[in-house]
């Protein structure tokens, strides 16, 4: 109806148009008419002879033209001749041959095979689309359970509690052997670390406070020492400037001592300024926290600085007072300084004291915590172990311990043992570290080999047992057995934070990628074709034209 309505009204206003055009009916008709006709038996017989002719063209044509062309390769591989095909063989080796390399330089560098990851990468979605993947696991929201959060492995960066100073020991390693110690990536995480802890809001109203903001952010380490040097200047009692000449100018042990002994006591001059004004508002608040994080730090440095000058005794009342007066900042791991210290002393009663503080199931672990642990049940056994009696007599029950604790520290990080029974060599330790990592391993293995090696028989059991642990984790990247399963990212991490010179430790050991197997056999079949051709060209041409 509203059809011939506007029909009419087109039709009556008399605008000297023509008719309007017909519409799609009279097509859609001719279409129903020419599909009924096609429904029936005769023209569905039709269509039927014209696709057998057509197949049988097909079939008779095909084996014609393969005939024609095998013919054609027939007249053009009698025309070889023996040197082409050694040629072929040789540079079909030769070409593998650099497949082969690449592939076996790009596992050992990044642990993926570079073809496998250009195939996924690049050439599955030109060729099938994008897969369904699993999707990526989202940021937890406020109402899941801590339980789940728990089993996500997380690969966390760690200050190292034991980090070296850098003027006084990794510029002299650069110096001798002139390899670069630290990585960017690891000194870019101490620039950050630096920001976090020595600057806060109210630093602009201090110059020297402003220096040295700006002095944190510097890439150059001469550049760095002057901006500290400008501070001092402008106001004397600086804490922070004198802790970067420490910790970057001073070339020994002494002289950083000298420096921090400065930083701790102007340090504890505005520590004390602070504390009298942090109810005021919330930025003297925030400039109390960056006071005290400056003094624990001073506090800390100078307690190593007593370590490594042999003042042993003096190192450890200092580690235990600045535990007693900040106890909150337990994050920081001064226990594990501390538990160095004490079994530098063979004080091996404090250092089950302390281990029964902080080896709770409810705090993190660290290698240090869990090969110490395990150090102090091998040394009551260790002495008198033999394997040969273990297997006859079988374990006692403090053996039976010693073994569990052994396991339970090789779960939590498998790279150690390499490092203290010197199957790898050590490097200095990186600044930042990666807990169950090869670089917690190395920080450990470089302060606690010599402890070790002071227990008769201790790396002897260790060298026994250890390997035991991976018999009770067949697949440790799916299923711990005291810990949570292994996570797959910390070779990634560890490459970042240990220099390029060290070879780092891989677990669980990666299989060779297909692709390195099928270069090295295609390498090695092409080059035996080639040494073939070469000694029998005549009979090697008459098997290729076979």
């Amino acid at each position: 109806a509203p059809s011939a309505v506007m029909a009419e009204g087109s039709g009556s206003g008399g605008s000297g148009r023509g008719s309007p055009c017909p519409g799609p009916a009279p097509a859609f008709r001719r279409w129903e008419q020419l599909r009924r006709r096609a429904a029936t038996p005769w023209a569905r017989g039709l269509l039927a002879v014209a696709a057998g002719v057509g197949l049988l063209y097909a079939v008779l044509r095909v084996p014609v033209r393969l005939r024609d062309g095998l013919a054609a390769v027939t007249v053009f591989l009698s025309t070889l001749t023996p040197k082409f095909y050694f040629a072929l063989t040789v540079t079909s080796s030769f070409i593998s041959g650099l497949i082969f390399v690449f592939e076996w330089w790009h596992f050992r560098k990044y642990g993926t095979s570079f073809i496998e990851q250009v195939s996924v990468s690049h050439l599955r979605p030109l060729i099938g689309g994008a897969e369904s993947s699993p999707p990526a696991p989202a940021a937890f929201s406020a109402g899941e359970n801590e339980g789940s959060r728990q089993n996500v492995p997380e690969c966390k960066v760690w200050r190292n509690p034991l980090n070296l100073f850098r003027g006084a020991e990794y510029s002299r390693y650069l110096w001798v052997t002139g390899k670069e110690p630290l990585t960017y990536y690891d000194m870019n995480l101490s620039a950050q670390d630096h920001q976090t802890f020595f600057t806060c809001d109210t630093d602009a109203l201090r110059p020297s406070d402003t220096v040295m903001q700006k002095a944190w952010r510097e890439r150059n380490p001469q550049a760095r020492i002057k901006a500290a040097y400008q501070a001092l200047e402008l106001n004397n009692d600086c804490a922070t400037a004198y802790v970067l000449l420490a910790e970057e100018e001073a070339t020994t042990i002494v002289d950083a001592e000298k420096y921090f002994k400065q930083a701790l006591k102007a340090g504890e001059m505005i520590y004390r300024k602070s504390q009298n004004c942090h109810s005021q508002s919330p930025q003297h608040e925030a400039q109390l926290r960056r006071d005290t994080n400056v003094l624990v730090y001073v506090k800390r440095r100078l307690a190593m600085c007593a370590r490594k000058l042999g003042r042993i005794r003096e190192a450890v009342k200092m580690m235990r007072d600045l535990m007693k007066e900040f106890p909150l900042l337990s994050m920081l791991n001064i226990h594990e300084n501390l538990l160095e210290a004490l079994l530098e002393l063979q004080a091996y009663a404090d250092v089950q004291a302390v281990l029964a503080k902080y080896d709770d199931i409810s705090l993190p672990k660290s290698a240090a915590i869990c090969y110490t642990a395990a150090l102090l049940k091998a040394r009551a056994v260790s002495e008198r172990f033999s394997p040969e009696t273990a297997s006859k007599r079988g374990l006692s029950t403090a053996e039976i311990n010693a073994v569990e604790a052994i396991h339970r520290a090789v779960e939590f990080n498998p790279h150690v043992p390499k490092y203290l029974l010197e199957m790898k060599s050590l490097v200095l330790p990186p600044e930042h570290i990666l807990k169950r990592g090869d670089s917690e391993a190395v920080a450990y293995a470089f302060f606690h080999l010599q402890h070790w090696k002071r227990i008769e028989g201790a790396l002897n059991l260790l060298h026994c047992t250890w390997e035991g642990t991976f018999r009770m984790i067949p697949y440790p990247l799916e299923k711990g057995h005291l810990f949570y399963p292994y996570p797959s990212c910390t070779e990634t991490a560890d490459r970042e934070l240990l220099p390029t010179f060290h070879e780092v430790s891989v677990y669980p050991q990666k299989e060779l990628p297909f692709f390195i197997h099928f270069t090295a056999g295609l390498c090695s079949f092409s080059a035996m074709l080639a040494l073939l051709t070469h000694q029998f060209p005549e009979l090697m041409v008459i098997f290729a034209k076979a």
